[in-house]
C-alpha cells in the first residue's frame, strides 16, 4: 500500500482555511454593504440600460428616458467645467420610487446619492421622483474627486466638510452665485440663519467624518451643509485660479490634505481678508455676529 505525501496535510488544511475565506468575506460584506453588491451586479437586476452606464428602472416609461438623459448631461457639463474636465464614468442608476432607492443607496434620505469602492467602482443612484441637474452635479462631484484622489485618499485624507463642500459648489440649490466672493457671503447668510446668528457653530473638526457630517436631526444635518458650503467657497475666494485642480495635484505629489489646503491660501489669504468679511469658522470662539 502507497504512504501519503506528510506534506499533504498541511497543504490542504490551509485550503480548507483559504475556501472558508472566500466565502465568508463576500458574505460579511454583503452583510454590511448590500448596496454595493446590488449596484455591482446592476446588468443582471431587470434594469434597462442602452449604454451599459446608465441603468433604468423598469418601471420607468421608455418616453421619459429622453428627458432623464437630458438632465444627466447637463450635470456632466457642470462637472466637466468646474474640475476643468471630467474624468470619471460613474455608472447610473435611476429608481422609480424610493423602495429601488433604498436598496441601492442603503438610505431613504435625498433624492441621490453615490457610492465608489476600493477596486475603482464607482455609482450614482437617483430616485427619478426627485432628481435634477442639482441633486446629479453634486452627487457626481464625488465621484469626480474619487476617481482624482482614490479610495483610500479619500476615506483617510479628506474630510467630509470638504468633500460636501466641494459637491455644494455644483449645487445651486441653496446658493446659486458664480462669483466666487458672492457665493461666500450668501453661503455666509445661509449658515447666519442655521446658528441663529452665529449663536450655535457647528466646528469643522465636528464634520470630520462621514458619521459626525450625518449625526443629528435634520436641522443639524443642514448646519454641516452651510458650514462646508461657507468654508469651501470662502477657501475658493481666497486662492487662485484653478485652486481645487492644483490642490488635487499637491495631494498626488505626496502632501497631506490638510498641509495642501492650508499652504495654498496663504499668499493670497491677507489681500482678500481685506475685501471679504472673516470667515467666522476661522476663529475659535465667537459669541455673535450681527452683519
Amino acid at each position: 500500500m502507497k504512504a501519503g505525501n506528510p506534506d499533504q496535510k498541511p497543504f490542504f488544511q490551509w485550503g480548507k482555511f483559504l475556501l472558508a475565506g472566500l466565502l465568508i468575506i463576500p458574505g460579511s460584506l454583503f452583510f454590511l454593504y448590500p448596496q454595493v453588491f446590488y449596484c455591482e451586479f446592476i446588468r443582471f437586476s431587470g434594469f434597462v440600460s442602452i449604454d451599459r452606464k446608465t441603468y433604468f428602472s423598469p418601471d420607468i416609461q421608455l418616453q421619459s428616458y429622453k428627458a432623464l438623459q437630458k438632465t444627466i448631461r447637463q450635470s456632466e457639463t457642470r462637472v466637466d467645467s468646474f474640475y476643468k474636465g471630467k474624468r470619471s464614468d460613474p455608472v447610473l442608476i435611476v429608481c422609480s420610487d424610493s423602495r429601488q432607492y433604498q436598496k441601492y443607496c442603503n438610505s431613504t434620505e435625498g433624492a441621490g446619492c453615490s457610492l465608489g469602492t476600493p477596486w475603482g467602482s464607482s455609482y450614482v443612484i437617483l430616485n427619478a421622483q426627485g432628481m435634477n441637474a442639482d441633486v446629479i452635479s453634486h452627487e457626481m462631484s464625488h465621484t469626480e474627486l474619487l476617481e482624482r484622489l482614490g479610495w483610500w485618499t479619500i476615506a483617510k485624507e479628506v474630510p467630509q466638510w470638504f468633500n460636501e463642500g466641494t459637491a455644494l459648489m455644483l449645487d445651486r440649490r441653496f446658493v446659486n452665485n458664480p462669483d466666487a466672493a458672492g457665493r461666500y457671503l450668501d453661503y455666509m447668510e445661509e449658515w447666519l440663519y442655521y446658528t441663529g446668528g452665529g449663536q450655535e457653530i457647528l466646528e469643522l473638526e465636528n464634520i470630520t467624518s462621514i458619521k459626525g457630517f450625518f449625526s443629528g436631526g435634520q436641522r443639524q444635518v443642514m448646519l454641516a451643509y452651510m458650514s462646508s458650503g461657507m468654508e469651501v467657497s470662502y477657501w475658493l475666494a481666497v486662492t487662485r485660479k484653478n485652486a481645487l485642480q492644483n490642490l488635487i495635484t499637491r495631494i498626488n505629489n505626496g502632501q497631506t490634505f490638510a498641509e495642501a489646503y492650508a499652504e495654498m491660501q496663504k499668499k493670497e489669504d491677507a489681500l482678500m481678508k481685506k475685501q471679504l468679511p472673516a470667515n467666522p469658522l476661522r476663529i475659535r470662539e465667537v459669541k455673535k455676529i450681527t452683519e
